[in-house]
């Protein structure tokens, strides 16, 4: 790569062993909820979220804090967290990745969600035939339990979480999150109607937050670095980095963490080392299958 690009959700993937806990705590693993827990009030977090500009990462790019400030206050533990693992979208593999190696990061941005919230219990919702990514999800939820990050009481905080993995049955349209919640509720997975909108009224008639997969692996970084530096990246209406799943004919295909507001152009010749010999470029789906194509001449401004 010509240029060095600033890593917030792939910052330690180099080390070895990064999925599991030990190795994760090592390299500053929790230590953003521990602060939390023990430094942060709830609504102090939601507002370091809302400063900080991060926007849901599945697609929509709703501003998170925001979302997240609709759950009315409570004292009394209630609700539920949504973690939307259900990437379909034909060509992404952006958060299997984080499953497969980071799976202790969205975990913790959940933790931190959660304590924020007040909500006691979350599911990770994860498209069934996502096989290997659910083991690596379970052991890294069982590593959680194991040293007291998960449960009843956590860091003798008063707060309580426990969280649990959902496999669906691999419905596109279980990706949006009310039909995910109908999913979840044993229904079928079709969109609800809305209002009331989940954070007043979601799975089974509590107030529910459901985020992407690498909206929640954001959040540590957020709390330990803070809301400027987070700004520091991206553009004024689209903070921080993004993981793009980069696929096709060219040299270097991967997921790779870029600020918002890269050129497509520099994304692929600077960062994925140009096309594939032979091949010149014809078009570039920028996201989802509702997403236009984009031509050459349309990548270059």
């Amino acid at each position: 790569m010509s240029k060095s690009y600033k890593s917030v959700l792939l910052e330690h993937d180099h080390v070895e062993d990064i999925h599991t806990l030990d190795v994760y705590m090592k390299h500053g693993g929790y230590a953003a909820f521990k602060k939390v827990v023990s430094e942060k009030s709830k609504k102090g977090v939601i507002e370091e979220i809302k400063a900080s500009g991060l926007r849901g990462r599945g697609g929509a790019g709703f501003p998170t804090g925001l979302k997240w400030s609709f759950v009315p206050p409570s004292e009394t533990p209630r609700g539920f967290l949504i973690n939307n693992a259900d990437e379909g979208e034909p060509g992404t593999f952006k958060d299997r990745y984080l499953m497969n190696r980071h799976p202790h990061g969205f975990i913790e941005g959940k933790l931190i969600a959660g304590y924020a919230l007040n909500i006691p219990k979350s599911y990770i919702y994860v498209r069934g035939e996502f096989l290997k990514e659910i083991q690596s999800v379970e052991r890294a939820i069982d590593e959680a339990y194991k040293a007291g990050l998960l449960g009843e009481n956590i860091l003798d905080s008063g707060f309580t979480h426990h969280m649990v993995v959902h496999r669906g049955a691999g419905a596109y349209i279980c990706g949006e999150e009310t039909g995910l919640l109908s999913s979840l509720e044993g229904k079928k997975g079709m969109p609800k109607l809305k209002p009331p909108f989940p954070a007043i009224e979601g799975l089974h008639r509590q107030p529910t937050v459901v985020n992407n997969t690498e909206t929640f692996a954001a959040v540590p970084w957020i709390m330990n670095n803070g809301a400027a530096a987070y700004r520091a990246a991206g553009t004024e209406k689209s903070a921080g980095t993004k993981l793009f799943s980069v696929s096709g004919r060219i040299k270097k295909p991967g997921v790779y963490e870029l600020p918002l507001g890269i050129p497509l152009m520099e994304m692929i010749n600077d960062v994925c080392g140009g096309m594939a010999e032979g091949y010149t470029l014809k078009g570039i789906i920028p996201g989802g299958i509702s997403a236009p194509v984009l031509i050459p001449d349309e990548c270059e401004r």
